[in-house]
């Protein structure tokens, strides 16, 4: 991250960046690198912020395929869906370590803001 001056990080999706989440934070905080998290266990654990899909919906959305499917459907005539809720979480704890100000607009359309 240093060696190629990266201004700010967007962690990608990954099992692997999951597991080691806190140790992300912790190095793009020790590089004061603003960086945006997938999941909001990122946020949850120091990163700035966190944009992705809510879990706990998807796991409700995939039981409603379970459900079509014990019932007997066919799972190939089940339709591909994307995710349709998001979470934007904001870290001001990080915000300020960062000497950062986020715009009271994106403060307003967040669904969480960890004080």
């Amino acid at each position: 991250m240093t060696r190629a001056q990266a201004d700010a990080l967007s962690v990608l999706t990954s099992a692997m960046l999951f597991t080691e989440r806190k140790r992300l934070v912790d190095m793009a905080a020790k590089n004061r690198l603003p960086a945006v998290y997938p999941w909001k266990e990122g946020a949850d654990v120091g990163g700035l912020m966190a944009y992705g899909p809510n879990v706990a919906d998807l796991y409700r959305r995939a039981a409603t395929y379970v459900d079509k499917i014990l019932r007997g459907a066919k799972p190939a005539d089940l339709p591909v869906e994307q995710p349709t809720k998001f979470e934007l979480i904001i870290n001001l704890k990080t915000t300020k370590t960062l000497g950062l100000t986020i715009p009271p607009s994106a403060l307003g359309r967040a669904d969480r803001v960890i004080e």
